[in-house]
C-alpha cells in the first residue's frame, strides 16, 4: 500500500493517473483502501510525495 506524504502539494497529477481511483482530494490527497499498488501514482508525482507504507 502506498501513502502520501506531508510533501504533497495537491497538484492533482497523481488522482488523475489513478486506475483505481483510490485517491481523494483535501489539503493533501490520500490514497484510500480501493489502491491496487500499481504504482502510477509514484510514477507521476512530481515532488516525490508518495511512499510505501
Amino acid at each position: 500500500m502506498y501513502k502520501i506524504t506531508d510533501e504533497c502539494l495537491a497538484c492533482g497529477a497523481c488522482k488523475a493517473e489513478c486506475p483505481s481511483e483510490a485517491i481523494n482530494e483535501g489539503d493533501i490527497y490520500v490514497i484510500t483502501d480501493a489502491c491496487v499498488e500499481c504504482g502510477a501514482c509514484v510514477e507521476t508525482c512530481p515532488v516525490g510525495a508518495i511512499i510505501e507504507k
